[in-house]
């Protein structure tokens, strides 16, 4: 068991006070994508993400907690805020270990701006395209391909969440799903929506096996995003942010689409692409 996971008796919480300790590096070595994929395991940091992949039924290893940087209970705008403690309740119900950190200690091993005083480690994100669901007659898949930044990714997971896709599937991705600013990006909704990893020519034959008809989204076509059925089982694919979909995506597409632009940038944001797409099908599947 390696020292990440090592559980101590909840009554002796552990305490960290040193930026030096060897668990913090080991917690830092989770930013980098080998040690994710080694240790079969990832982070998650904030009230937010934590609470959300609690409800996708994750149960972290471990938590590491600054009860220092907890926010004061009260509301910010809308919101009600300063519920950390609630979720370290939840976490210390559940057996979790939890590890206390001094602030200086939590700083080093925070990876956004703002932190709230929570990070966990959980098992590794993402299933094998075999794993992934694909009955029902109105079955509806985001594929990327090629996407570079985590951000973007991580947007796409949250208005896959949102529009009620049932997979989403990164082709060829230059990061992964455990990535940290995935998890970030996603607010955790990497945990909610079943996402799998592949070549390009394996997304293609998943997708021709169980009959999905594929929608890609580039510049090189007539036809308009609004002009094509996107009821009964369809793939949405949007290609990378710097080349767009590759010949082989393009080739094996049942409708290429683009999305009308009026201004001087020729291309929007893949994330924002997605999302165009995808509620242009909620759209038509709500209106039948």
């Amino acid at each position: 068991m390696s020292d990440l996971t090592r559980p101590t008796h909840p009554s002796r919480e552990l305490t960290i006070t040193s930026a030096a300790n060897p668990r913090l590096k080991g917690l830092l070595a989770l930013r980098r994508r080998r040690t994710r994929e080694e240790t079969g395991q990832t982070l998650v940091e904030g009230y937010e993400e934590i609470g959300l992949a609690l409800s996708a039924g994750v149960r972290p290893s471990t938590v590491y907690v600054c009860e220092a940087l907890f926010s004061p209970s009260g509301r910010a705008g809308s919101q009600d805020i300063g519920h950390q403690t609630d979720l370290l309740t939840r976490l210390r119900d559940d057996r979790v270990e939890v590890v206390h950190l001094s602030r200086s200690a939590f700083e080093k091993v925070s990876y956004r701006e703002g932190p709230d005083g929570l990070i966990a480690v959980v098992d590794r994100v993402g299933v094998t395209l075999a794993d992934l669901r694909v009955d029902g007659p109105d079955h509806l898949t985001l594929l990327s391909q090629g996407v570079e930044k985590p951000g973007n990714l991580g947007a796409m997971l949250r208005t896959a969440d949102a529009a009620g896709v049932d997979a989403v599937v990164a082709a060829d991705p230059v990061t992964d799903w455990g990535n940290p600013n995935v998890v970030r990006a996603s607010k955790g909704t990497v945990f909610a929506v079943p996402a799998a990893s592949a070549t390009t020519a394996e997304a293609l034959e998943w997708l021709a096996a169980n009959d999905i008809r594929l929608v890609v989204t580039t510049p090189e076509t007539d036809l308009l995003h609004t002009d094509v059925d996107y009821t009964g089982r369809v793939a949405i694919a949007v290609g990378s942010e710097k080349h767009g979909a590759d010949r082989a995506l393009l080739d094996a597409a049942t409708h290429r689409v683009r999305i009308p632009m009026f201004g001087l940038a020729n291309s929007l944001n893949v994330s924002a692409s997605a999302a165009i797409v995808l509620y242009e099908a909620v759209r038509q599947r709500d209106a039948r």
